[in-house]
């Protein structure tokens, strides 16, 4: 049985004796995005020390992710539109610029508006790395490199940490940008060397010349800058129901019509309208901005339940929740085995199907327990998830030609960066409601963070019910991904033709 054909697709310029450099510099970039956020969060203390603003280092995190998100969609359509290779220059270039500013910053607010720049960059990085990766490898192939991908992750959420305190403890806290230099600068070499990409097709329409739609750049960002701004901050800055957060919201809502009024005139827009209209894309950023909420249990209240109720470091706690990116890789893998038998969409049912019942399973741990059992179950989580989102990812990004694949990969990355900034904000309100009905109006985990390596067993248990709560939300939004992909997604999903030729075997969905 097989998928669907349509039409043919452009395969990679470079040699298969070019793509181990190619690759090589796809992980180091990638590395360069990975361990920016684990080896800057352990030095926070030593950057306070050094500039001050502790009231506003949340930002040093905040503002590179909202530069990341909102200029997602800007660089998949930039890719599509001038190329691969100038966009994942260009982003390079602008990270490693941003990294010196960093290592540069006297106070904290010019730290922040380096980080900012260094996001600027990082949005490029992120959809770009992932695109390049498809048009490199047949479908067959994808899951090697997406594998070596996902093992970069978890590299880095395992020794970022390590890295940042060692940094931060023995040279200094700037060295944690500037070593961003080297690594970054062989990447390109790497990509300026060995990266070729295949020849432009004649356009179907008379030749025209070519244009950026960035009347509808500014308003995407603009758009993305409030919501995000309303999300990470909300309940944190200030109060949901206060005057900025409903503020924020009601300017992103204006905006987000202004944004598409732009679109409809535009001759080629940012975010076309076919990534809507097309039922596969559609379910498929559906599911992934669900699976983005679905991540901030383990990856946000995670480190703080091993901290607060299992009683363990900050270092311990992150070898709890890497256990998570042990089984991923594998999985993921493994996934084209499996899809290739059953298709691309039953394949992401069952990862996760598998992942909602670890998540159910998490509120049944003992209290206090053994830092086994919740690594047990961000194993068994990792290995759920490796066969839910890339099958989705590889799936999409085969159903498109080279000339639209930029921009479908970066619709896929930016839905699932918003579902994990909504997710923040609404499984943080739901822990600190639980919390505050424990211990007090007021009582959140922010102004709890201090006493959380030493809490007493009221508030432990307190944290504990708390966690729970933000699981429970978590299997809801891995609930609500299984029914797009049941309702939404369709049954086999359209492959181009040229896939389905290099795959062999036809997945059915």
């Amino acid at each position: 049985m097989t998928e669907t054909t349509t039409r043919q697709t452009t395969p990679s310029a470079t040699t298969p004796r070019e793509r181990g450099p190619v690759v090589a510099a796809l992980m180091l970039v990638m590395g360069l995005t990975a361990l920016d956020g684990t080896v800057v969060s352990t030095a926070v203390p030593q950057i306070v020390a050094d500039l001050g603003g502790l009231s506003v280092f949340s930002w040093l995190f905040s503002g590179y992710l909202l530069a990341v998100t909102v200029t997602l969609p800007v660089y998949g359509k930039l890719c599509d539109t001038f190329g691969r290779k100038p966009v994942l220059i260009a982003g390079t270039v602008l990270f490693l610029i941003g990294s010196l500013l960093c290592a540069a910053a006297w106070n904290m607010g010019s730290l922040i508006a380096f980080r900012v720049v260094q996001g600027l960059g990082g949005g490029a990085l992120q959809g770009t790395i992932q695109t390049i990766a498809a048009d490199l490898y047949p479908l067959k192939e994808r899951p090697k490199i997406q594998a070596k991908l996902s093992s970069v992750w978890a590299t880095a959420s395992v020794a970022g940490p390590a890295a940042g305190g060692l940094l931060a403890g023995y040279a200094d806290w700037r060295w944690i940008f500037l070593i961003n230099l080297p690594v970054g600068l062989v990447a390109l070499w790497l990509v300026g060397r060995y990266l070729v990409e295949p020849e432009r097709r004649a356009p179907r329409r008379p030749p025209r010349k070519m244009s950026v739609d960035w009347a509808g750049a500014v308003a995407v960002f603009a758009t993305g800058t409030l919501l995000l701004t309303a999300l990470v901050q909300g309940g944190v800055a200030w109060p949901w129901l206060s005057a900025p957060s409903l503020g924020l919201f009601v300017g992103a809502l204006l905006l987000a019509g202004v944004t598409v009024l732009v679109e409809r005139r535009a001759a080629e827009p940012i975010i076309p309208g076919w990534i809507w209209r097309r039922r596969t894309i559609a379910a498929v950023n559906l599911a992934l901005g669900a699976f983005g909420m679905v991540m901030v249990a383990p990856t946000v209240f995670l480190p703080t339940y091993a901290q607060a109720v299992l009683g363990l470091g900050s270092t311990a706690a992150g070898f709890v929740l890497s256990a998570m990116t042990l089984s991923w890789p594998v999985t993921a893998a493994l996934s084209n085995r499996v899809y290739n038998r059953i298709g691309f969409r039953l394949t992401a049912v069952v990862g996760i199907t598998l992942a909602l019942l670890v998540l159910l399973a998490f509120p049944f741990l003992p209290f206090p327990g053994e830092p086994w059992q919740p690594a047990l179950l961000m194993l068994l989580l990792g290995g759920a998830l490796g066969f839910f989102q890339l099958p989705l990812i590889v799936g999409v990004q085969s159903t498109v030609p080279y000339e639209e694949r930029g921009t479908t990969t970066a619709s896929v990355l930016f839905c699932r960066q918003v579902g994990q900034s909504v997710g923040a904000a609404l499984f943080g309100a739901i822990a600190n409601a639980v919390l505050a009905s424990r211990l007090g109006v007021g009582q959140d985990l922010d102004s709890l963070a201090s006493a959380l390596p030493h809490a007493n067993d009221t508030l432990r248990r307190a944290v504990d019910a708390a966690v729970d709560h933000v699981y429970l939300g978590a299997a809801g939004a891995a609930a609500l991904a299984l029914v797009v992909l049941l309702l939404l997604a369709p049954r086999r999903f359209p492959v181009l033709k040229e896939h389905q030729e290099l795959q062999g075997e036809g997945p059915s969905a």
